[in-house]
């Protein structure tokens, strides 16, 4: 669609999600950013669940950053690929100490280990400061793709196509956007096209209607 303008057409959908809170049911920028951690490879409702147990444990960075592995095998031991994660948050928690030290740019996001471009989007979306980038999970790889906007493979090579054609002023919340209409509308298989807001400029709808 090479003469689409995403800006214009993104606008409708925007609308509809703007604000939504993310998946994830944090309460603070703490568990947010060891949830997004948590949640890489795995499920938002995976993590949800596991979450309210852990942070009654830990309430906060200084609380985990005197944790070690063993202490979190209990809560989170079942999440995919556990063990690097625990290394990754109780490195994080020992790094910056407080709460208040979480950064909220994406130099200082990015980096901490575990925490990449797109779950540094997203903790910046949460903490309402202005987005550096545009989150791509796997909904956004695959509803993006879908209407060709980009057909890049990777996330970082998505996210740099996206942010070529979409105003910077819309990135926080477009990542997002897309990302619940793949979640709710735009699925894998059966994609329910009729009640999508952007089946008139999707080049997958227009291919199988």
């Amino acid at each position: 669609m090479e003469n689409t303008d995403w800006g214009t057409a993104l606008k409708p959908l925007i609308a509809q999600y703007k604000n939504k809170k993310h998946p994830l049911d944090y309460h603070n920028l703490y568990q947010l950013m060891v949830m997004v951690v948590l949640s890489a490879q795995d499920s938002d409702a995976h993590i949800n669940k596991l979450a309210p147990a852990l942070f009654e444990k830990f309430p906060n960075l200084k609380t985990l950053a005197k944790a070690e592995k063993d202490d979190l095998d209990p809560f989170v031991g079942k999440v995919r690929g556990f063990d690097k994660k625990a290394d990754w948050l109780i490195g994080i928690a020992r790094e910056l100490k407080d709460d208040k030290n979480i950064p909220t740019n994406m130099k200082d996001l990015t980096a901490l280990k575990g925490v990449g471009r797109k779950s540094a989007n997203v903790i910046m979306r949460e903490a309402e400061v202005k987005a550096q980038g545009i989150m791509v999970d796997l909904h956004v790889l695959r509803v993006v793709d879908r209407l060709g906007i980009s057909h890049a493979k990777t996330g970082d090579k998505m996210e740099k196509d996206m942010m070529a054609v979409i105003p910077q002023d819309l990135w926080d919340e477009a990542g997002m956007a897309i990302s619940f209409l793949g979640r709710e509308t735009c699925r894998p298989t059966n994609p329910k096209h009729e009640a999508c807001v952007l089946n008139k400029v999707c080049e997958y709808c227009k291919a199988h209607s």
